[in-house]
């Protein structure tokens, strides 16, 4: 899975494209809100964790295995997240209160403190303060993905902008050119998750 393929000007392996299709399928649904986004979350992950430990993206990698974690969280609380005891139904799309922003914003720089420090001490990566702050922001969207607050595509908007310049420096430009069209998908994941929150207000 590690021969290379030339998809135009890009040049990528077997196992980076499927992680890119199963990527852009989960990003797709979850605008649409569909579940099943879950399952080709935890898919794309799972491939991804190879494709970033060979480019010795470790905070990636890492990051891959929490995001399979949160994804079968997250799908549970797509389904049953709402209300309490027998009275459980699928969560809506809401927006965070300013206490939400603080503990969201202090989370993600505690994220990127503690993982550039870790990732700088006891891996060999070149890039750890860049891969500690975007591993904290994607986990900190992932949470808020789960809980499907409006505001989780602001955080990919920025997360995914700063991506895309990380994967060119690595060489890894199909996940350099999701990573764009992923910003892109954000956008509209934001335009329409905003709607849905004012109409139900």
């Amino acid at each position: 899975m590690n021969d290379l393929l030339q998809l135009g000007p890009l040049a990528t392996t077997p196992l980076e494209l499927i992680s890119f299709l199963l990527a852009v399928t989960t990003v797709v649904l979850n605008i649409r809100q569909k579940h099943w986004a879950w399952l080709f979350s935890i898919a794309s992950s799972a491939t991804y964790a190879v494709v970033f430990y060979e480019a010795r993206l470790y905070g990636d990698m890492g990051l891959q295995f929490v995001f399979i974690g949160a994804s079968l969280w997250g799908w549970y609380q797509w389904l049953h997240g709402a209300g309490d005891g027998a009275d459980k139904a699928p969560l809506v799309v809401t927006r965070l209160d300013r206490k939400g922003w603080g503990w969201s914003l202090a989370a993600w720089l505690v994220g990127f403190l503690l993982l550039s420090t870790f990732l700088d001490r006891y891996t060999d990566t070149d890039v750890p303060h860049a891969d500690g702050f975007l591993t904290a922001g994607s986990l900190v969207g992932q949470l808020l993905l789960g809980r499907k607050k409006v505001e989780n595509w602001h955080v990919w908007i920025v997360v995914d902008i700063l991506y895309v310049g990380l994967y060119v420096y690595k060489g890894l430009m199909l996940t350099a050119f999701l990573y764009a069209v992923f910003v892109l998908l954000a956008w509209t994941g934001l335009r329409a998750w905003g709607n849905i929150a004012r109409r139900d207000a």
